[in-house]
């Protein structure tokens, strides 16, 4: 069981996350399970969108969703469930994934820009003439 401080922080941590688990129209299946679980090993705190509008069933679906993958239910608005489940000790998260390659030759990589060049500003030139409209009335 969590303390009140504890939910508190992760509540904090979970309010920016999207769902990873998107239940469907049949409900907890076995490959629901498997990614849930595989989610709470990634990420250790993660959301869970729940379909249908009777409540009494959607907590009955939570409940029996941390049960079985042994996490703690951290939040439920609506249709989102907050699972948490902290990695046993010694073990890390799993990595990012394969390494991204390079970019192409003669391509820049993405998000960057070329230099600007000694003595220049990056900007565009200053103006001459101010630009008409520009006052206020004057």
């Amino acid at each position: 069981m969590l303390s009140r401080d504890e939910r508190l922080r992760l509540r904090a941590r979970a309010h920016h996350l999207n769902p990873v688990v998107l239940l469907g129209a049949a409900g907890l299946t076995e490959p629901v399970f498997k990614e849930a679980d595989r989610a709470l090993a990634a990420h250790e705190l993660i959301k869970v969108r729940i379909p249908g509008d009777d409540r009494d069933q959607r907590e009955a679906v939570g409940a029996q969703l941390a049960d079985r993958l042994g996490a703690a239910r951290v939040q439920t608005i609506g249709k989102l469930l907050v699972l948490y489940r902290p990695r046993p000790e010694g073990e890390e998260a799993p990595g990012p994934g394969p390494a991204r390659r390079p970019p192409p030759a003669g391509r820049p990589a993405a998000g960057s820009r070329p230099l600007p060049s000694k003595g220049r500003s990056a900007g565009p030139a200053p103006r001459a003439v101010p630009r008409r409209g520009s006052g206020r009335g004057r």
